[in-house]
This record gives structure tokens, C-alpha cells and sequence, in this order.
């Protein structure tokens, strides 16, 4: 039936955001950040910034396609549905915000790499676990996925929201290689005690492990310090 409502606008929907996701995984990439690094080794300073810059501009076309071609209504939250829906999403929104002091924005924006002048590939913000992290190992994909799914699903929006549900699970895993290649056989303890996306209530990470966990991750690194 979804099938039969796409028209050129939303098959252009659909190239915007597969262009999307190859750029931001390719600018993500410690092969392409190393390439960048041989390359112009003056520019990685202002790498982390130039990627954040880009992937705002990126996301503009398909935004700009899902508001002006948004399609049938696929469905919508109604009666009590609708007061659930809301409410999960302004629990997702509290919980993003929340979770933001657990973090480094400076870091995170890439303000700091140019103000420090790092010209290194990877990310020096040290291994945390916040009480998100406890539940889920990646919570501001979680939190997306329920701020996406609680929203009313025109042609244009369901196609996005299933596209970036499958770019958030394959995105967690990249991510996760990364880290796993960072933090080794650490990061791996973690992985087993807590679920990637959705919390499950016997992979449910205590204060204690996760100190634990923490504890023999800054060891590790000391050690190789």
C-alpha cells in the first residue's frame, strides 16, 4: 500500500537521505579522517566542526522535501494514544537534555579540537558512563528512535523514519567498532551487561559495575599512556 503511494518527490527523499548517511559514515570514518590527516594536517582542527557544519546542511534537502511533499497520512495518534505518544516524546526530549551534562560539548562541537589544535584522528574525550549508559549503550539513538516513532506518519515521514531507524542500528555498530578497537576487551564487558538500543530489563548495568567498568577502562589507558 506505501508502496504504491511513492512518487518522484519521495524517491528523490529517498536518494537525499542514502546520500546523506554515505557522507556522514565516510566523514566519521577514522580511514577517511587518517587520509584527511596525511593529506592536510593543518585542516584537522577544524575537522570536528567542519563535520557538524556539513551534516546541518546536508540534512536540509531531505527536511525541506518531507515538508513540502509530505504525502498521504499513513496514521495517526488519537484519544489516550495520542496523550502517550506525547508524553514518551517530552520524556525523550527531558532525557536528551539531561543527558547533555554528561558530555563534553566543547569536544562534542569540535570547539575544543580547534582551540587546543589537534591534529589527531580520534576523540580524546575520556570513557563515561552515564546513568543513560546503564540502560542502553547508545541513548541518544534510543531517544531519537522514540521521538521519530511517536510522531504522526505521513508517506514522507514514515519513509524517513524507517531509513533512519536502519541507519541508527548499522551507525551504533560502526560506532561500536570503533570503540571496540579503542578500549578492547573493556569495552566488550560492557556490551555484554547492556542492550544497544532497547533497554531490557535483565541487561540493566548497576552504578557499581558501570564504576567497574569504568575503573579498569581508565587503567587500560593509563597503562598505555
Amino acid at each position: 500500500m506505501i508502496l504504491s503511494q511513492l512518487n518522484n518527490h519521495h524517491i528523490v527523499l529517498i536518494i537525499l537521505w542514502l546520500l546523506y548517511f554515505s557522507i556522514h559514515s565516510l566523514f566519521a570514518s577514522i580511514r577517511f579522517k587518517q587520509f584527511i590527516l596525511n593529506s592536510y594536517p593543518g585542516f584537522m582542527p577544524w575537522y570536528r566542526l567542519s563535520f557538524n557544519i556539513i551534516a546541518v546542511l546536508l540534512i536540509i534537502p531531505p527536511l525541506l522535501v518531507m515538508a513540502r511533499h509530505p504525502g498521504d497520512i499513513v496514521w495517526q495518534w488519537s484519544g489516550n494514544w495520542s496523550y502517550l505518544a506525547n508524553g514518551l516524546a517530552l520524556l525523550a526530549v527531558a532525557g536528551f537534555i539531561w543527558s547533555l551534562r554528561s558530555y563534553d560539548s566543547t569536544e562534542f562541537l569540535g570547539t575544543r579540537q580547534l582551540n587546543e589544535g589537534r591534529v589527531d584522528v580520534t576523540e580524546k574525550e575520556s570513557f563515561k558512563l552515564s546513568v543513560l549508559h546503564r540502560y542502553v549503550r547508545h541513548p541518544w539513538y534510543s531517544l531519537a528512535l522514540v521521538l521519530i516513532w511517536t510522531r504522526d506518519m505521513n508517506v514522507a515521514f514514515l519513509i524517513s523514519a524507517i531509513m533512519l531507524s536502519l541507519y541508527f542500528i548499522l551507525g551504533s555498530r560502526l560506532e561500536e567498532n570503533k570503540l571496540t578497537a579503542f578500549h578492547g576487551d573493556q569495552y566488550r564487558l560492557y556490551q555484554k551487561h547492556v542492550a544497544a538500543l532497547i533497554p531490557l530489563p535483565w541487561r540493566i548495568l548497576s552504578k557499581q559495575k558501570a564504576e567497574e567498568i569504568v575503573s579498569l577502562v581508565e587503567k587500560k589507558e593509563s597503562n598505555n599512556d
